[in-house]
């Protein structure tokens, strides 16, 4: 038996020659040095180790060596070990998220907003802006590029809100024998003045917008919300501006003059004079230009009235449409979007308010904070009595003042906190967006609960009741004795003629 690898294991730095032997057995007896391994890997995964980085020395030396080879298969490669490492990426983060659970990342956004609640405030991008960003992005001279920077000039959001005001005004109208014993003796409104109510209007806000912007490129420039507006971007000359102003303004009153009559007309050129003659320089002179706005927002529904009512009028002068009887509607309708302006502006403009400041515009937002919002509480209170005198001058069924009692108190209830906070603590958000959703659900309650809508759908559904011979005889009678008077009366004017 040989002990020389023993020996040479344990007494490789001694020298031999000065040990007995009684130390030789001693030391072969005596317990190894405890050796701490460079690697703490086992001996089993080493071997394995070993083995794989021998493939990986044996591939990179032998075979992507082959140029080919490498840059065929190896991009194969990269790109599976990129997407492999995207992917546990990835499920990184969404195990890092799944680990908040949704109340402490609620409570985190609610922070977040308390500390900067300007920028947490929700502004609607301007419609103009984002059309002029898509028209830029559009070939020289497409029609299309064309089309969108001649919209974005009509501001598309706000013609559109006008033109519904006036179409509600319309449907509103109290038609004559709404209660008619038949549903096929109903007279209805014309389509066809409809048609031309909502396209001369149309035409109306969009010169009156053009001119607007015409007046305001200078201004617009320093606010981030119309910075990107078509005549500060210059994707429109000046002199094609006007043209355009012009030629929308020309058509729509002459459509509603044509089409409607001259008394709607009338209120369309007069809307466009007072939204871009005075209300527009007014914004940098006094405050009161909120009100001069409000005004022009109340014309609409004004015209929507006045094209309903002449189509069941005896003369159909301006004094018969505007002051004569059954006119106190439309005035209503035109004070509720008159009242209705002021909770919604003023909660708008306060998120904005220091560049309204800086650009110029005198604003209650930054002129007189408290004022700003004591008128919006003001006419958040005024929506009640205008929803009471709808149905008490005969235009919507007195359900109506139940129903529209409860979006109304809603608007109250976000004006009040508004006006208490000064506009902070989420109060302003809150208003706008209660501004937001009060317009439409009034106007559809107003609708669906017009004077003898429900009674008519109610006889339509279970028939009609018996009805005295006697009594319509008597109407017919009346009937024809208001033919004869309108004939006479018509007979008159021709003779004096």
């Amino acid at each position: 038996m040989s002990l020389r690898p023993v020996f040479s294991r344990l007494l490789a730095p001694r020298d031999s020659r000065t040990v007995c032997l009684r130390c030789w057995r001693r030391l072969v007896g005596a317990p190894s040095t405890v050796r701490h391994p460079f690697s703490t890997i086992s001996s089993r995964n080493q071997g394995t180790l070993a083995i794989g980085k021998s493939r990986d020395s044996f591939s990179k030396d032998y075979f992507w060596a082959n140029a080919t080879l490498r840059d065929t298969f190896g991009a194969s490669r990269r790109e599976l070990q990129s997407s492999i490492a995207g992917i546990r990426s990835e499920q990184g983060q969404q195990a890092a998220t799944e680990e908040v659970l949704p109340h402490r990342r609620r409570k985190k956004a609610k922070e977040r907003a308390a500390e900067d609640p300007e920028s947490a405030y929700p502004i609607a991008p301007d419609a103009s802006a984002k059309l002029a960003t898509i028209s830029s992005s559009l070939p020289q001279r497409s029609i299309k590029r064309i089309f969108t920077t001649y919209l974005s000039l009509s501001k598309p959001r706000l013609s559109f809100l006008v033109v519904l005001t006036a179409t509600a005004a319309y449907s509103l109208y109290p038609v004559p024998q709404l209660l008619a014993p038949a549903a096929t003796a109903t007279p209805s409104l014309s389509t066809l003045t409809l048609l031309f109510l909502t396209s001369g209007t149309a035409l109306c806000s969009a010169s009156a917008n053009a001119f607007n912007m015409l007046m305001e490129p200078t201004y617009d420039a320093q606010m981030s919300r119309t910075r990107n507006r078509p005549l500060v971007r210059k994707l429109i000359s000046p002199r094609g501006a006007i043209i355009f102003a012009i030629a929308c303004g020309v058509a729509g009153t002459g459509a509603l003059y044509y089409g409607v009559n001259p008394t709607t007309a009338f209120l369309g050129a007069a809307n466009i004079l007072l939204y871009a003659g005075v209300y527009t320089p007014m914004k940098r002179m006094s405050v009161l230009n909120t009100w001069v706005g409000a005004i022009v927002g109340g014309i609409p529904p004004l015209m929507g009235w006045t094209a309903a009512a002449c189509q069941y009028a005896h003369d159909g002068t301006w004094e018969e449409l505007l002051f004569g009887e059954g006119s106190a509607g439309g005035w209503l309708c035109a004070a509720l979007l008159f009242a209705w302006q002021f909770p919604h502006f003023n909660s708008l403009s306060w998120s904005i308010r220091e560049e309204y400041k800086t650009a110029g515009y005198r604003m209650l937002a930054w002129v007189n904070p408290a004022q700003n919002g004591r008128v919006a509480l003001r006419y958040a209170v005024l929506m009640f009595p205008v929803c009471i005198g709808l149905s008490y001058c005969g235009v919507t069924d007195w359900s109506f003042v139940a129903t529209s009692s409860v979006i109304n108190g809603w608007m109250v209830l976000k004006a009040w906190q508004f006006y208490q906070a000064d506009g902070h603590k989420g109060t302003a958000r809150g208003l706008f967006w209660a501004s937001v959703w009060h317009l439409p659900i009034v106007m559809v309650l107003a609708m669906a609960q017009k004077k003898g809508l429900g009674e008519r759908l109610y006889r339509s559904i279970f028939g009609y009741a018996e009805i005295d011979d006697e009594d319509v005889y008597y109407e017919v009678v009346e009937l024809e004795e208001d033919e004869e008077k309108q004939r006479a009366t018509i007979e008159g004017r021709g003779q004096a003629s």
